[in-house]
């Protein structure tokens, strides 16, 4: 094993046992070169003042060497904020707004007690370190039985972990708390779980509220306390669209500190946050009361990042900083919350109006993108190829009876006729 590696191993075993037990042999095996290209180019860039042939850029006057055509529909930017490479964590000013911002909307985080974000090529490069530096072959990840797709890829198929499923809803259509407790304890004899919150959840659009809250911290306590370690990774690709009664704070806020067992990780980004789904461009953040950690975390962090993206794109994290320092960005991202939450309670009143008969019921929803019809006597994906067919209209199937509506990209005065349209589909099918 290299002698970094072993270094960063040896931090982990002293400063916090548990998160050291809880790595994959790649994250046991990974680590960041401080001798090398990277390592001499930093020391070149502040100390050669006559040349520097260290870095693979060309250069023309003084500056990254660049095509007009190019520049001239970016002339508002400076070309070394988007030609050069970004830092392999990410452009240092937007790690330090990203973190201030995250303080502002999570009142309950301190300012320690976590680490500095690490920039990631938006939420899917962010779950897949958790996965290469957690998962191993045989571990399980515990995730609701209502989630994204790319879990299973990113987890079961590249890692080859287990995923356990879980209930995302009780008999009272709430947070299954107990099940996730279940799910957990049932790790025991492995003594390691990933545990994945995705809250607003894809694709129910469901946000649990404070008591279910306090319910999902107990159980992972309660986890915790009968010996399992624990990866609680914070999924919140939608934080802060929470549209009526819920959480509004992630919970990595209250799971930091919740176990010297639990291992707090958050995975967002301005991806959705901030509308720029092309920009790629999130952030993973690891929670610990012993700054060592965080360090050693942070370097296999970017070991992970220099071993297959080498950095994030510069051009995207320099837009988004300029984003997050505008005085407008505030106002203008109130803005399109007030349309979402339109939207989304637009939604909710035709589903309770009562003119859909009982053809189908929906899945609570109150936050985020998404919501999910349950239908009654049809299956979801004939709907959704009928609807496809014969209306023009997408929709996601999902499994035998929900059907997956994104109200996200639906105007407001265009609901009715979507959900009108999508009632005439089943009652077409259920006729015939």
């Amino acid at each position: 094993m290299n002698p970094l590696a072993q270094q960063l191993n040896e931090t982990l075993q002293k400063e916090s046992p548990n998160v050291y037990a809880m790595l994959s042999n790649l994250g046991k095996a990974i680590y960041f070169p401080k001798e090398g290209i990277l390592s001499q180019s930093a020391e070149a860039k502040s100390k050669a003042t006559k040349f520097n042939a260290t870095i693979g850029i060309a250069t023309e006057g003084g500056q990254p060497m660049h095509l007009k055509v190019i520049q001239d529909t970016l002339s508002a930017y400076n070309p070394k904020d988007i030609y050069e490479y970004a830092p392999p964590g990410g452009k240092p000013e937007l790690r330090s707004a990203w973190r201030a911002k995250m303080i502002k909307e999570n009142p309950s985080l301190t300012s320690g007690g976590f680490g500095n974000p690490v920039v990631t090529n938006a939420l899917t490069h962010g779950l897949s370190i958790v996965a290469d530096l957690f998962a191993d072959k045989g571990d399980s990840v515990v995730i609701p039985n209502k989630n994204w797709e790319n879990y299973e890829l990113t987890f079961g198929v590249r890692r080859e972990a287990n995923i356990v499923e879980y209930p995302l809803y009780n008999e009272d259509m709430r947070f299954n708390s107990a099940g996730l407790r279940e799910a957990l304890l049932a790790q025991k004899d492995k003594g390691k779980a990933i545990v994945i919150l995705n809250f607003p959840n894809n694709p129910t659009g469901y946000t649990p509220g404070q008591q279910e809250g306090d319910e999902i911290v107990a159980a992972i306590r309660d986890a915790a306390d009968a010996g399992v370690n624990i990866v609680a990774v914070t999924d919140d690709a939608y934080f802060g669209l929470f549209f009526e009664n819920s959480l509004q704070e992630s919970l990595f806020s209250r799971l930091a500190e919740v176990h010297p067992r639990v291992l707090a990780v958050k995975v967002d980004g301005a991806t959705k946050e901030e509308y720029v789904w092309g920009f790629r461009v999130g952030f993973i953040t690891y929670a610990s009361n012993s700054e060592a950690t965080l360090a050693a975390l942070e370097q296999k962090t970017l070991g992970i990042i220099r071993s297959t993206i080498s950095s994030g794109p510069h051009p995207s994290q320099t837009f988004v900083l300029h984003a997050l320092q505008s005085p407008l960005f505030e106002e203008q991202k109130a803005e399109k919350y007030d349309i979402m939450k339109r939207r989304a309670n637009e939604v909710k009143s035709l589903l309770d109006s009562g003119r859909y008969g009982d053809v189908w019921g929906y899945y609570p929803f109150n936050s985020g993108y998404f919501m999910c019809l349950k239908l009654s006597n049809i299956t979801a994906e004939a709907v959704r190829t009928h609807l496809l067919n014969e209306y023009g209209i997408g929709t996601i199937a999902l499994g035998e009876t929900d059907l997956r509506v994104a109200f996200s990209c639906i105007e407001e005065e265009n609901l009715e006729e979507l959900f009108d349209t999508i009632y005439k589909a089943v009652t077409d099918l259920t006729a015939s």
